[in-house]
């Protein structure tokens, strides 16, 4: 592939590269989006929120757009259904400081689906494009959308939908080239990409199954799309970011973090996260995020059962120190399989 040298524009941002990341209820709040973006994540993006919930001045709701200055521009991605109420939403997150909107029409998750919103969307294109209609006319802001291949097998509407969402004035179509119905499960349909690609005239981000800049590659080179989303794959692997984007731009793989550095960044990752929500309400949320750090470690899955037991920020230094413990032993013995007491 011609390596991308040039900045992706979203109307009037330039993303500083064109690996993003991705939008994961639970996962990308403001410590996490700080972290991905200082390893090179063109873009953040918050959880997802509720439409209802900004219009009605839900103050949980609203504590999930929580912006922190990070480097890369930041998005609020909202969900619902309803076009008018979206609109509203819209209107209502105006005062807060982002950069640019994103409508959530790939979320699969059966709580969102089951009341007409996130991936249920793929099933009306004419909705869609009613639903950025709504919003554009809402917000001074750019107006990107997130969406799926399609809702199952019979229903592959991505095409469909994506020259709805542009004729409303999205202004950026990211695509996960899996259907609902195929949730999660393995393998994705990189020709979806390419079809959206080439229907519509504004920039489309491949999604789905980029776990290394191989992966990244590969997608741009089979679907022709203008950047990548990564989500799942860079949790506890910031770094990613950094490797996919010197794949993409034709720069040198960059150096490795030793397991000091993916510790700091782990220790930092959650002690900003205490800072901002309070240790009660961090640690239980921390526990998932730290799981991530273990990924590739001797001993991985008796230190993601320590995960599992974080209740204060000390329980966190407490596991980091088994961590190293752990390493150390089979760095000395390959065989020693004892694990590593957790208080």
């Amino acid at each position: 592939m011609e390596p991308f040298n040039t900045p992706l524009k979203i109307r009037e941002i330039s993303l500083p590269h064109r690996a993003v990341f991705g939008p994961m209820a639970g996962f990308t709040d403001a410590p996490a989006r700080r972290l991905m973006a200082q390893h090179g994540a063109g873009f953040t993006v918050s959880e997802m929120v509720s439409s209802r919930a900004l219009v009605y001045g839900d103050h949980k709701t609203v504590s999930l757009l929580k912006a922190e200055p990070n480097g890369a521009p930041y998005g609020v991605q909202i969900f619902g259904e309803v076009p008018e109420i979206m609109g509203q939403a819209a209107a209502a997150v105006e005062q807060y400081a982002f950069d640019f909107l994103d409508i959530n029409m790939g979320c699969p998750a059966p709580k969102i689906v089951s009341g007409g919103a996130g991936s249920k969307l793929m099933l009306d294109p004419d909705r869609c494009g009613r639903i950025v209609e709504e919003v554009v006319k809402n917000t001074s802001r750019p107006v990107t959308v997130k969406m799926r291949k399609g809702w199952d097998a019979e229903h592959v509407t991505a095409v469909e939908c994506a020259k709805a969402c542009e004729q409303a004035g999205a202004v950026l179509i990211a695509v996960h080239a899996r259907t609902r119905e195929q949730m999660y499960t393995p393998g994705i349909d990189p020709s979806i990409i390419a079809a959206v690609k080439d229907a519509v005239h504004v920039p489309v981000l491949g999604n789905g199954d980029i776990r290394t800049a191989e992966d990244a590659v590969r997608m741009v080179e089979e679907t022709g799309c203008d950047g990548v989303m990564i989500a799942r794959a860079a949790l506890g692997d910031p770094w990613l970011f950094e490797r996919v984007n010197a794949a993409l731009e034709g720069l040198p793989a960059p150096k490795e973090p030793n397991l000091q550095a993916r510790m700091n960044a782990l220790r930092r990752q959650v002690e900003e996260m205490v800072e901002q929500k309070g240790e009660f309400v961090a640690m239980p949320q921390a526990r998932a995020q730290t799981m991530h750090y273990m990924k590739g470690l001797k001993g991985a899955a008796s230190l993601r059962r320590y995960c599992c037991e974080l209740s204060r920020l000390s329980d966190l230094d407490t596991l980091i120190d088994a961590v190293f413990e752990q390493q150390r032993r089979a760095a000395q013995d390959p065989d020693d399989t004892r694990e590593v007491p957790f208080p």
